[in-house]
């Protein structure tokens, strides 16, 4: 199979002059100068002396700079490893013991947010993510790579990727395409973190998976936020757009009609305040993607709405393994309302191989899933953390996750069973069921969050119909011993996926 580099440089010398990328300022980006930056980037880097394997902390946000960085850096040899702007110093520290990075590649910027205060404080209010970058800047042993003016922080050796560029093309380094090419840390703790591990193999086998469920054409637009979310665009020979970080869902209605976007991608909860500003997108707009966290079936009708006639898909995806399983939106709601149990992933994807563990556990191997977790075995197969079972048209179903389940008496309840059922019902938008232990028995209380799907409902009412009507909707063992109403549910992560944790003090906190 041809990686992804090199398909990527050979669809982009096909249409030189064709816009590639727009930024999410609105600045584009042609396919031949894309292909020129991913050419020079390889050559400086290699000119400089980054070896193959060489680890490179990467931190530098989503535009047409990073992505051809990226793409150099992954020709030059490099093992890329995602700075990410959402932990601490201390995991920060445990993360770089273990990856071991020789390079960073970083804005100018996040070397002052990273050592002054004041500018680090500037960064978050402008809603900016800023990676810690203090232990990098301090070890005399890493190498620097900066964009944009030199700013305070910014070491005196650091390079400026200008200077870098430049240089003829020459032919790429041979590299091992089972070699590791990617970390992605993904959670853990100071003592163990957990580094997903991807070679270039698994990565084109990701892109090109994403792509057969998502034909791209020339002249097609993908409006994503991430890099492997948009290279399926570019490597189709479509423009990849940009959506602003933490813009207002009115910004990203209005890129969807000012870019003539065709593709759109996104997190269901981030959807949904699109929807609410925006109920039916422009005609162009042919494909909805989500993906990142399980979609409420409010927020499923909702996408279908938008998207008339258009298709409206929900990937099923780890960092580990991306996609696994596909659904339309039309099934996994059909799949609801025939009150059928668990949440309808989909159908494997081509080259999945999915099969249900004597605990009930969805065990996968995939060509695209991760080499293993930094430090650790090989993986021969992925262990999702999912419990589910394969229904009789071979799709996968899930049922709950291992980590969620709750225990009451004799009886394990799984939320994921019982959640998309509860938020069909009438005045719900979301539900979400977390258990609060005994500090005697340890048995659980099991607590059921909704969230009204009107700010008119009165939320005591809602909780007195919810008792009368889940004793005939769930199972017995599973109705909860208290229903809160919450304005929303507290999320996490770049995926804004639910936080189990933090709502579980919430509901521990409002206990009567």
């Amino acid at each position: 199979m041809t990686d992804l580099v090199t398909r990527f440089l050979d669809t982009a010398a096909d249409r030189p002059g064709e816009p590639a990328v727009i930024d999410p300022d609105g600045r584009t980006t042609t396919f031949g100068e894309l292909r020129r930056l991913t050419l020079e980037v390889d050559a400086g880097l290699r000119a400089e002396g980054l070896a193959p394997g060489d680890g490179v902390l990467f931190a530098v946000r989503n535009s047409a700079t990073a992505i051809g960085l990226f793409l150099g850096a992954l020709r030059a040899g490099a093992v890329l490893v995602s700075a990410d702007t959402a932990v601490g110093p201390a995991l920060v520290s445990a993360r770089l013991r273990a990856s071991r990075p020789r390079w960073l590649i970083a804005e100018s910027l996040f070397y002052p947010a990273s050592v002054l205060g004041p500018v680090r404080a500037y960064c978050r209010r402008r809603g900016w993510g800023v990676p810690d970058l203090r232990q990098p800047i301090g070890d005399p042993g890493i190498r620097h790579v900066h964009l944009g003016r030199r700013l305070p922080g910014v070491p005196r050796s650091a390079r400026p990727l200008a200077s870098l560029l430049g240089r003829a093309p020459s032919a790429a380094p041979d590299r091992d395409p089972a070699a590791p090419a990617l970390v992605v840390f993904t959670s853990g703790t100071t003592e163990q973190p957990k580094g997903v591990v991807h070679s270039l193999r698994s990565l084109t086998a990701a892109v090109t998976m994403l792509g057969t469920h998502l034909p791209f054409a020339p002249g097609d637009v993908m409006h994503a936020d991430g890099i492997m979310a948009g290279l399926p665009a570019l490597l189709g020979g479509a423009r990849l757009s940009l959506p602003k970080p933490s813009a207002p869902p009115e910004r990203f209605a209005r890129d969807l009609a000012d870019r003539r976007v065709t593709h759109a991608y996104g997190v269901p909860v981030h959807l949904a305040e699109v929807f609410g500003i925006l109920p039916e997108w422009p005609a162009h707009v042919r494909h909805l993607v989500m993906g990142s966290a399980p979609a409420a079936p409010a927020v499923l009708r909702q996408a279908l709405a938008a998207v008339p006639g258009g298709q409206v898909l929900s990937i099923y995806a780890m960092t580990e393994a991306i996609p696994l399983a596909v659904a339309r939106a039309e099934d996994k709601l059909a799949h609801v309302e025939r009150g059928c149990p668990g949440d309808l992933l989909g159908t494997p994807s081509p080259g999945v191989r999915a099969r249900i563990a004597a605990d009930g556990e969805l065990l996968v191997s995939a060509p695209n899933a991760c080499l293993g977790h930094l430090g650790g075995p090989p993986l021969t197969e992925l262990a999702t953390g999912d419990l589910a079972r394969l229904d009789d048209d071979g799709r996968i179903v899930m049922t709950g996750r291992k980590k969620d389940m709750l225990i009451r008496g004799s009886y394990n309840i799984y939320p994921g069973l019982y959640e998309p059922s509860i938020a069909l019902l009438a005045g719900v938008r979301e539900a979400a069921m977390v258990g609060t232990p005994d500090p005697v028995t340890q048995d659980e209380t099991v607590v059921l969050a909704v969230v009204a799907d009107s700010t008119e409902v009165d939320p005591a009412r809602l909780v007195r119909r919810l008792r009368r009507q889940l004793p005939e909707l769930i199972d017995a063992e599973a109705v909860p011993d208290r229903i809160v109403v919450l304005p929303e549910l507290p999320r996490s992560g770049r995926s804004r996926k639910l936080d189990r944790g933090r709502l579980r003090e919430l509901v521990t906190a409002s206990k009567p």
